[in-house]
């Protein structure tokens, strides 16, 4: 379906159609990257095109096309919150969030799919709402927007660092101290399945603190890949059950990292912080005397140690 409009003012393409097609820029963006977008006959490839009064936009609309393989869930996850707007589930540590070519199982995407969780699109496109990615090994709180407008709601908070995480971990070996790691990171030129701390990379900040014994806590600034990981890495520590960026050849059966506490605001303007409580698999390494109950909020633990990284 081909929808039809003329300018009647001078402004930008995106967001004249943002407007009339009453969707986010977002989805307009999509559109004009699958070069469904014309001004005056021709196909647009920028949304910051600049229309005069009397100009003929012409939008093509399309149905989502359903992914060719969609893989049988065979496991549920748990819901720790759930509103009209948006869901945050305690993802379980093996289930992979996106599906790709690589992937042969079934994905947090399939179980939005059979849940019936989706986002309306208009670039032909599945959409889903999830906000921001979990490593397939790591646990944890994780949001998921339950329509457009929520979506681009967090987004932006993901974006301007508003929207935080807090990570439990169980170490090699203990930190002495709290530390904040400021270090770029980009793909590790010598080995491709790794991100590395580089110099020219892209910024990335860390706030590790010790909880007790070898069990840590970690607060994102930004979130690059394998970001704690590799942040780890710099400061001579890794996750049990790393292998990637740890010792090789550990009967810990996989990474040992948990998101255990996710803060935003609603869209209502209602402050949020869940807590994702952790899986038996992750309290079998815990230490002996290590108390849950008492390191239950996280963020009351950083408020100490923020300052560390707001000097650098």
């Amino acid at each position: 379906m081909v929808k039809t409009f003329l300018a009647d003012k001078k402004e930008r393409v995106d967001k004249f159609l943002s407007e009339k097609l009453n969707v986010s820029r977002n989805q307009i963006e999509h559109l004009i990257k699958h070069s469904l977008v014309k001004v005056n006959g021709k196909i647009i490839k920028k949304g910051g095109v600049k229309l005069n009064t009397g100009d003929k936009i012409e939008a093509e609309i399309k149905e989502a096309k359903p992914s060719e393989k969609d893989y049988k869930v065979n496991f549920d996850i748990s819901v720790l919150y759930e509103d009209e707007d948006l869901l945050i589930i305690n993802k379980p540590p093996g289930v992979v969030v996106h599906p790709a070519p690589s992937v042969k199982e079934a994905t947090l995407v399939d179980w939005l799919k059979a849940k019936n969780y989706r986002l309306s699109t208009i670039a032909g496109e599945e959409r889903f709402g999830i906000v921001h990615r979990i490593d397939k090994e790591t646990s944890g709180a994780l949001v998921i927007a339950k329509n457009n407008k929520t979506h681009e709601f967090l987004s932006a908070q993901l974006k301007d660092k508003s929207m935080g995480r807090y990570y439990l971990m169980i170490l090699n070996e203990p930190l002495k101290d709290a530390v904040c790691v400021d270090k770029p990171i980009a793909r590790n030129p010598k080995n491709r399945l790794k991100m590395a701390y580089v110099k020219n990379g892209r910024d990335a900040k860390t706030l590790f603190v010790p909880l007790f014994e070898n069990v840590a806590a970690a607060k994102l600034f930004t979130g690059r890949t394998h970001q704690i990981r590799v942040h780890l890495s710099t400061i001579g520590r890794y996750i049990i059950g790393d292998v990637l960026y740890g010792k090789k050849n550990q009967k810990v059966p996989r990474v040992m990292l948990h998101a255990k506490e996710l803060y935003f605001i609603h869209p209502s303007g209602k402050k949020l912080s869940i807590i994702a409580p952790m899986f038996d698999d992750f309290k079998k390494y815990l230490p002996k005397g290590f108390n849950y109950e008492e390191n239950n909020t996280l963020s009351d633990i950083f408020s100490a140690y923020n300052r560390l990284c707001a000097k650098q």
